[in-house]
């Protein structure tokens, strides 16, 4: 017989329940990669599969609530990556997996690193918005990091040619993908920025693939932005495509094409403010999520001990409310800044000076108008006065006496003679009359006669 009176007795249920706290309290959340196998997709929206490899496989549960958010189709004999909480089926006993995320196995390690460095990074304080700059008032040269046979440049250069064909572009060119490409990016931003030749920089290249952008989620490349002191547009794949770079960088555009515009806006003030709004709605919005998953997370695991599958349904309902009501807050905000910007657009566009273009012109007509007549009538006036002045200086001229009659005589010298004793015997003299000179030799100072030389 064996000696049970010293020893505790325990009964199945409440082994199941030490075996589930003691797996939920020591490993909690684990990532995982594996294949999907016997999949199932129950009526009531909840999914139950296997992940496997080559030597085991474990039992998965997956709820409506989580399965809502997987972008990918699950398949028997798909890889996949997923995030899930260690439990156990207590009425079977079963060891099982509670899944919160999935994605496809190549992306979802890369997301899975993707969100490690973004938490670290985010730690260190690289995205805290006091150490953004605001972008230059005025540009004169942009600095362009990307590849310079890609498409995102010929955007930004057919941008830049159509909105403001003066500003001088610079390009730093580099690989965006593949081997050593984070490390090129990296150097021609630590160039520019040693070089000090370009008042605003552009860091991007066109859409891809998760790993198509990588090397814009690299640690390197992100530092290297933090660290250079011109003020940084990322502008890296497509909308709907966030890398590392854009959370790090002063302003993040949605495209190559829409960091362009920005740069070269006339209205740089109010949209740099508009993305700033955006960003920090985005940045809080996620923050507010990641807060609220972590709570929901705490509260899952707190009810997850005491098996009250019902509350927690209510919570998980509770959690997509707050989602949505965020959703919403967050849609209203952004409403509203985009009426002030609009707003704003408005009172430039009534300010403009095109408005005024049209009576200056007339205002010039008239002046140009007035500034002829008076230059004329100014003319006419001088015209006059010289004529009044010419008249008078006629009436004073030599040339006028002489033509009533008189004579002027000059010695050889050409001075003219007053007295007699001026000259002296066989001098040669000229007389000028009204039609003409005499030239005359004194022969007789004492009754003044001369013989006629000649005439000219």
């Amino acid at each position: 017989m064996f000696n049970t009176q010293k020893q505790h007795i325990l009964k199945v249920s409440e082994l199941t329940k030490k075996a589930r706290f003691l797996l939920e309290s020591e490993l909690s959340v684990v990532w995982l990669s594996g294949e999907i196998s016997n999949f199932i997709a129950a009526s009531s929206g909840h999914w139950y599969l296997s992940l496997k490899d080559a030597k085991s496989q474990v039992r998965c549960a997956m709820f409506k609530g989580n399965n809502r958010t997987v972008q990918i189709r699950p398949a028997n004999g798909k890889q996949v990556l997923v995030k899930a909480r260690v439990s156990l089926y207590e009425p079977r006993g079963d060891f099982q997996l509670i899944i919160e995320q999935m994605t496809d196995a190549g992306e979802g390690l890369l997301q899975q690193k993707y969100e490690q460095l973004k938490a670290q990074l985010q730690a260190e304080g690289l995205f805290d918005h006091g150490y953004k700059q605001p972008l230059p008032s005025h540009i004169n040269t942009v600095g362009v990091v990307t590849s310079p046979t890609g498409a995102a440049i010929h955007d930004i250069l057919h941008v830049l040619q159509r909105r403001n064909p003066s500003i001088e572009v610079i390009i730093y060119p580099t690989l965006v993908q593949g081997e050593g490409s984070a490390q090129q990016i990296a150097d021609a931003i630590y160039t520019a920025y040693e070089r000090d030749e370009v008042d605003a920089l552009i860091v991007g290249r066109g859409g891809g693939s998760l790993e198509d952008l990588w090397s814009f989620n690299e640690e390197i490349v992100v530092r290297a932005i933090f660290d250079c002191d011109i003020p940084i547009v990322s502008a890296v794949g497509h909308e709907v495509d966030t890398c590392l770079s854009d959370f790090v960088a002063d302003m993040r555009a949605p495209t190559p094409s829409a960091a362009a515009e920005l740069l070269s806006n006339d209205k740089a003030v109010q949209i740099r403010q508009f993305q700033t709004l955006t960003q920090q709605a985005q940045l809080r919005f996620e923050s507010t999520l990641h807060r609220l998953r972590h709570a929901l997370h705490q509260y899952q695991h707190r009810l997850s001990r005491l098996n009250p599958i019902a509350q927690l349904r209510l919570q998980q309902q509770h959690a997509d409310e707050l989602r949505g009501r965020l959703l919403q807050s967050l849609k209203d905000k952004y409403q509203y800044q985009q009426h002030v910007l609009t707003l704003v657009a408005q009172r430039l566009q009534h300010a403009s000076p095109a408005r005024n273009m049209a009576s200056a012109r007339v205002k010039q007509v008239d002046l140009t108008h007035a500034l002829k007549s008076a230059m004329l009538r100014h003319q006419d006036s001088k015209h006059m006065r010289l004529s009044m002045l010419a008249q008078n200086l006629n009436v004073v001229s030599p040339l006028a006496t002489i033509a009533r009659g008189y004579s002027i005589a000059r010695d050889a010298s050409g001075k003219i003679i007053r007295r007699v004793d001026e000259v002296t015997m066989g001098d040669v003299i000229s007389v000028q009359v009204s039609d003409g000179e005499l030239k005359a030799q004194i022969c007789d100072k004492s009754n003044g006669h001369s013989q006629l030389a000649s005439r000219t």
